[in-house]
């Protein structure tokens, strides 16, 4: 069975995570951004805090903060997720938005930015922020055609890479 059949078949749900997720989703998380970690060379020596190597006690930090936390399920399997932090009355900054390489190209990181958008406007928010690494022009594009649009760029020193930032704001 390929990953077409099983998707058809599958039920696909994105629902709040619970306590008990949170190492599968790090499996999720760890997996999905070693791809870029490989197409730009990062590793734990140069760049430590790279999401592809965070540590479940991030998760479990940013869970006691009251970050909102979504897994993408296919069936009972988790394939991806993505979180939300408050930063002002109507801000809120989408972190670590991922999906299983071998799952993407079925719309499944559009299923979550759409639940990110509407998770957000039942909130009461209307922008959403995202730092991406400005170099990847393939997710900057991927975010641009989804709405977001470029705000600017930042070379921190610890990082090896030029950090961009996008925003969505909700025109509805």
């Amino acid at each position: 069975m390929n990953l077409h059949d099983f998707t058809e078949k599958s039920i696909i749900s994105i629902v709040p995570i619970c306590a008990e997720q949170l190492g599968e989703a790090l499996e999720v998380i760890h997996r999905a951004f070693a791809t870029v970690a490989d197409d730009f060379g990062l590793t734990r020596e140069n760049c430590p805090k790279h999401t592809g190597f965070i540590p479940i006690e991030r998760l479990q930090n940013q869970m006691n903060w009251g970050w909102q936390m979504f897994v993408l399920l296919t069936g009972e399997k988790i394939v991806g997720y993505a979180s939300l932090s408050k930063e002002d009355e109507n801000t809120y900054e989408l972190h670590n938005l991922a999906v299983l390489a071998e799952c993407r190209h079925n719309g499944y990181g559009r299923m979550l930015l759409d639940h990110i958008k509407e998770k957000v406007r039942k909130l009461g928010g209307q922008r959403i922020t995202i730092g991406i690494i400005e170099e990847n022009s393939l997710l900057k594009n991927w975010y641009s055609e989804n709405g977001f649009k470029h705000t600017g760029t930042k070379k921190f020193e610890h990082l090896p890479f030029t950090t961009g930032f996008m925003e969505w704001r909700d025109e509805e």
